[in-house]
């Protein structure tokens, strides 16, 4: 996994985070619902970049 691409994808863990407890703190669900699919994407973006990993490995590249 490139250093960029685990920065974007930690960056968007923590403003998804920032989102969902700032949603949470004025009890806007939607600006939390928000924050909460941030932090999927970037848990999701960081599964596909560990899986590009693998497969270089494994074929050598």
């Amino acid at each position: 996994m490139g250093t960029t691409d685990k920065a974007a994808n930690t960056a968007d863990k923590i403003k998804g985070k920032a989102k969902e407890t700032a949603g949470r703190a004025v009890g806007n669900e939607r600006l939390e619902a928000e924050g909460r699919a941030d932090q999927v994407k970037g848990d999701a973006k960081q599964a596909g970049e560990k899986v590009k990993d693998a497969a270089k490995d494994v074929l050598g590249h």
